[in-house]
C-alpha cells in the first residue's frame, strides 16, 4: 500500500512540473516602457494592436496545450501512467505570452504618460487554427 501511494506521489509531482498553464495564469515579463518612448500616440496605437494581436493567438496555443495536458494528466493518474510521458507543456509559449503581455503594459504605461487616451483591454484568447494534421 505505502508503494502505492509513493508511486502515486511521484507520478503526480511529475505531471505537475511539466503541465502548461492557462493563458490567463501567465504573468507578463517586464518591459521597460522605454522602448516605445519615441513613439506618437498613433505608433503606439498600432503597435498594440499588433502585439495584442499575436497575444491572443498565442494565448490560443497556450490554453490549448493546457487543455491537451490536462487530459492527459487525467489518463496517466486514472488509466495509463506512461501517459505522463505526453505531457509536454510548452515554456517557450509561455515565454512569448509573457514577453507578449509585458510589452502591453509597457505600452499602456507610455500611452497614460503621453496622454494618448488609448483603452487598453487584456487580449482575448483565439482558438488556434487546424493544422494538416488535425483537419
Amino acid at each position: 500500500m505505502l508503494k502505492k501511494i509513493g508511486a502515486a506521489a511521484c507520478v503526480s509531482a511529475m505531471l505537475a512540473s511539466g503541465c502548461a498553464q492557462k493563458s490567463e495564469n501567465v504573468a507578463g515579463a517586464y518591459v521597460s516602457p522605454l522602448a516605445y518612448q519615441g513613439l506618437s500616440c498613433r505608433q503606439i496605437e498600432s503597435e498594440a494592436r499588433r502585439v495584442s494581436s499575436r497575444a491572443a493567438s498565442v494565448s490560443g496555443i497556450q490554453d490549448k496545450n493546457a487543455s491537451n495536458d490536462a487530459v492527459a494528466t487525467g489518463v496517466a493518474l486514472v488509466l495509463f501512467w506512461p501517459a505522463a510521458f505526453f505531457i509536454k507543456g510548452n515554456k517557450e509559449n509561455a515565454a512569448e505570452l509573457a514577453r507578449l503581455k509585458g510589452e502591453l503594459e509597457a505600452l499602456e504605461q507610455i500611452s497614460i504618460q503621453k496622454n494618448c487616451g488609448i483603452v487598453f483591454q487584456a487580449p482575448v484568447a483565439e482558438k488556434p487554427k487546424a493544422t494538416e494534421e488535425e483537419a
